[in-house]
C-alpha cells in the first residue's frame, strides 16, 4: 500500500474505533464503581434505533444524539435498580438486559428499516489541524462525534484520576465498606456510574445509525458491545489504554475491508472474524503475561449497609 492508502486506512480505523470508545468508557465507569454490566450490546442497539427514530421524526441530529443517550440511560437505570438496589446477580441480569435490548430494538425499528437518515453526521475538517501531514486526514477530518470521543477520553481519565468524585468512584469499586465509612453514598455513586455508562453505550449505538452507516438495520452492532466489555479488560480499566485498544480493533476491522478492496482473494467470513479473533488473542496474551490484573476488588459484589 502507498502512503495515501495507509492514511485512508488509519482514518477508517479512527471511525471504526469511535463507537467502541463511547461504549467502553461507559462500561469502565460502571465497573470502576463495582457494577458489572454485560448488557452493553442491548443498550447500544436500543440507542441506535432510538437515535435514528428521533432523527427521522425531528430532522435534528443533536436531538437524535440525546435520544440515543436517553434510551441507553433508561435501560441502564433498570440494570442499576436490579443489581444495586435489589442485589440481583449481575452477570445474569446483564445477559438478560442484552437479550431484552436486542429484541426491543428489533421491534421498535421495524418501521424504520430501509429509510435513509435525513440528517447524517458528515466530516467537518478542523481549520489548521486538518492540513497537518498524515495526522490531519486521520484525526481532524472526521465528524463531530469523533471529535467528541477525543474529549471524552481525556475527561474520563482526568475525572477518574484527578478529582475527588473519581477517587470516590474507585473506592466504591475497591472497598464499598471503606467508601461508606468515609461518607460516600455508595448506592448513589453506583447508580450514577451505571446510568452514565448506559447513556454512553446508547451514544455508541447512535453513532452507528447516525454517522457510521447511517441507517437502521437489525443487530447492526454485530457484537461490538461484547468487544467493548473486552476492551475494558484489555485496557486494565485505564481510559488512555482503552483508546489504544479501540483503535487496534478498528485497525483490524478496517484492514479486513481494505484487503477486499485491494483484490486479495480470501474468505469474506474469515475477514469478518478477524477483529474478534484479534481481540480474543490479545486477551489471552494479557492473561498469560499479567497474572495479577488490577480488577476492581468489589466488582460484581452487591453492597448493603445493613450487612
Amino acid at each position: 500500500m502507498n502512503q495515501d492508502q495507509i492514511v485512508a486506512l488509519l482514518a477508517v480505523t479512527v471511525v471504526t474505533g469511535t463507537p467502541l470508545i463511547f461504549a467502553a468508557i461507559g462500561e469502565l465507569l460502571a465497573e470502576r464503581s463495582g457494577v458489572l454490566n454485560l448488557g452493553v450490546e442491548g443498550m447500544m442497539l436500543v440507542g441506535a434505533v432510538s437515535g435514528f427514530a428521533v432523527a427521522a421524526v425531528t430532522g435534528n441530529p443533536w436531538l437524535a444524539v440525546l435520544g440515543a443517550m436517553a434510551a441507553g440511560g433508561a435501560l441502564a437505570a433498570g440494570h442499576a435498580l436490579l443489581t444495586v438496589t435489589l442485589g440481583t446477580e449481575q452477570v445474569t441480569t446483564g445477559l438478560s438486559l442484552a437479550l431484552f435490548g436486542t429484541g426491543l430494538s428489533a421491534f421498535l425499528g421495524k418501521p424504520f428499516i430501509g429509510i435513509p437518515n435525513p440528517v447524517p453526521f458528515r466530516p467537518v475538517p478542523l481549520p489548521g489541524l486538518a492540513q497537518l501531514p498524515i495526522l490531519g486526514p486521520v484525526f481532524f477530518r472526521q465528524d463531530l462525534l469523533v471529535y467528541t470521543s477525543y474529549v471524552f477520553i481525556i475527561l474520563a481519565w482526568w475525572w477518574i484520576y484527578r478529582t475527588r468524585p473519581g477517587l470516590h468512584l474507585r473506592a466504591c469499586g475497591e472497598s464499598p465498606e471503606t467508601a461508606d465509612a468515609m461518607g460516600v453514598d455508595v448506592t448513589a455513586m453506583r447508580y450514577g456510574a451505571v446510568i452514565v455508562g448506559g447513556a454512553l453505550a446508547g451514544l455508541a449505538g447512535g453513532y452507528l445509525s447516525l454517522a457510521y452507516t447511517p441507517a437502521w438495520t437489525e443487530n447492526m452492532t454485530a457484537g461490538l458491545g461484547w468487544i467493548a466489555i473486552a476492551l475494558v479488560i484489555f485496557s486494565t480499566w485505564n481510559p488512555l489504554r482503552l483508546l489504544g485498544g479501540a483503535y487496534l480493533f478498528g485497525a483490524a476491522d478496517a484492514l479486513g475491508f481494505r484487503v477486499q478492496l485491494l483484490g486479495v482473494e480470501t474468505s469474506s467470513i474469515l475477514l469478518r472474524m478477524l477483529p474478534y479473533l484479534f481481540t480474543l488473542v490479545v486477551l489471552v496474551l494479557i492473561n498469560a503475561v499479567r497474572r495479577h490484573s488490577p480488577v476492581p476488588r468489589a466488582l460484581g459484589r452487591p453492597y448493603f449497609r445493613e450487612e
